[in-house]
């Protein structure tokens, strides 16, 4: 089955996307470090299993759409989600995202309910719950020294870009050990963050979360939003990035008001989705053939 390259837009922003097949529209949103190939394996699958399959490339990784205000608050995030949502025919959308592109989904699907059929989050669990009690876990709270690190304007940039991206290549290896994803891959990896200005944008993402603007105002925007969306929360048994007994304590039913469904992929990390496509495939389709 063929692939059609879109270009979608918000405002001044040009967005490049991937589409496969007809039916009802899956949203694909990356994560960090990654971009819209991360989801080459569910592509075609959902679009041979009747779905038309959209992977987006974030906001500021790719020079078409890094913002002249360098905005990359959630709230922008979210904006981007809901034009592109609308440019694809404005009927409602089932939304999967992985790391970034998770807390991207949770949030979309909290501040833009009538969006959205369903989302499903990968490796990262409720953000605001992630945000304000995660670092009351130890573990949890080393393994996320990364976002203090990015804070360091410029060293952190001239350190990740060190000896071809070593520190990116480093971090996949720490994230999901015993996984080694395809040269191709990885190369595309590097080649997103060595565009002009991409690295910079995708480390903004942390520096806007840790000190950047506030959640949109609205009646979701509490301190830990409400969802009215059917959530699928996946995670990896072995990622080394979102501890995998800490994403499941932060899961709380009261958060997830129109369901909550919880996966964990044994043998996978933090990539669970390129690590084990089979089996988060499976998971995926019967989920949203249960919320078609």
């Amino acid at each position: 089955m063929d692939a059609v390259r879109l270009t979608l837009h918000n405002g001044p922003l040009s967005f490049s996307a991937t589409a496969m097949g007809s039916g009802p529209t899956v949203l694909c949103l990356h994560g960090f470090p990654d971009n819209a190939t991360s989801f080459r394996q569910q592509l075609p699958f959902l679009a041979e299993n009747g779905y038309r399959a959209v992977a987006v490339t974030l906001r500021g990784y790719e020079p078409g759409s890094i913002p002249a205000d360098g905005d990359y608050s959630m709230q922008e995030l979210v904006s981007d989600v809901v034009a592109w949502v609308e440019e694809l025919g404005g009927d409602p959308v089932h939304i999967v995202g992985h790391d970034w592109g998770a807390a991207i989904a949770y949030s979309a699907a909290a501040f833009a309910p009538d969006k959205f059929r369903s989302a499903a989050a990968m490796a990262v669990p409720h953000p605001t719950r992630f945000g304000v009690e995660a670092r009351r876990y130890p573990k949890q709270a080393m393994l996320s020294w990364y976002m203090l690190f990015f804070q360091l304007r410029g060293l952190s940039e001239r350190i990740v870009r060190a000896r071809d991206f070593a520190f990116i290549k480093w971090l996949w290896r720490k994230w999901s050990p015993g996984w080694t994803p395809s040269h191709a891959e990885m190369g595309s990896v590097i080649a997103t963050l060595r565009q002009p200005g991409v690295l910079e944008a995708s480390l903004g993402y942390y520096r806007a979360a840790l000190g950047g603007k506030k959640p949109p105002a609205s009646g979701a925007a509490q301190q830990h939003f409400k969802l009215h969306v059917p959530i699928l929360a996946m995670t990896g048994a072995r990622d080394g990035c979102v501890d995998t007994a800490i994403f499941e304590k932060l899961l709380h039913d009261e958060d997830h008001c129109a369901g909550l469904r919880f996966e964990r992929v044994q043998g996978a990390g933090h990539f669970l989705h390129q690590e084990k496509p089979d089996a988060c495939n499976a998971i995926l389709l019967d989920w949203l053939k249960g919320n078609s």
